[in-house]
């Protein structure tokens, strides 16, 4: 299999910068690495964190909540101007993933070009 195809293959199924590590270009992997990690970071965080408030909500409230309630919860929590947030560090995560993914594939094939 080419350098170019492995490389691109890698930043796509494992992690934006895994091809260029595969490449032996450690300081781009490591920026889109980081970029990509944050991006997740941010994500997860945002969600956990709108998960427990829903959660309290729910153990807090007397009766129990129905259906409707619960669903109104979260909508609610949705509306919220964290979603702007979660919606750029989504943004810059598919950029990066695309960007490490084409830029991947660019560099191994000018290396596979060298080689031959």
């Amino acid at each position: 299999m080419k350098k170019s195809i492995k490389a691109a293959l890698l930043s796509a199924l494992i992690l934006p910068g895994a091809g260029h590590f595969f490449l032996k270009k450690p300081i781009i992997g490591c920026v889109l690495s980081v970029i990509a990690f944050a991006g997740l970071y941010s994500i997860v965080a945002a969600t956990i964190t709108k998960s427990l408030i829903i959660a309290e909500q729910i153990q807090n409230s007397n009766p129990p909540l129905s259906l409707t309630e619960v669903s109104e919860l979260v909508s609610q929590q949705i509306m919220h101007s964290e979603v702007q947030q979660m919606n750029m560090a989504l943004t810059a995560l598919l950029i990066v993933w695309v960007v490490g993914i084409v830029d991947s594939f660019r560099l191994g094939y000018i290396q596979d070009k060298q080689t031959n």
